[in-house]
């Protein structure tokens, strides 16, 4: 797990939690979904990191 802190104005306004995942396409890496309150408003807010080149090589006949 990782945690993402987002920032406005340079003061933290949320922090994120991201777990490991292996998305559909087979690549390996993050992902993190939750709400954040900027001032007034609430944001809905979504992190995906994708390990470059973790993607499975497809075997060819």
């Amino acid at each position: 797990m990782i945690t993402i802190e987002i920032r406005q104005d340079n003061q933290t306004t949320g922090i994120l939690m991201a777990t490991a995942k292996t998305f559909k396409t087979g690549s390996k890496g993050y992902f993190g979904v939750g709400k954040i309150q900027m001032g007034e408003k609430r944001y809905q807010v979504q992190v995906q990191l994708v390990e470059i080149g973790s993607k499975p090589k497809v075997e060819t006949e």
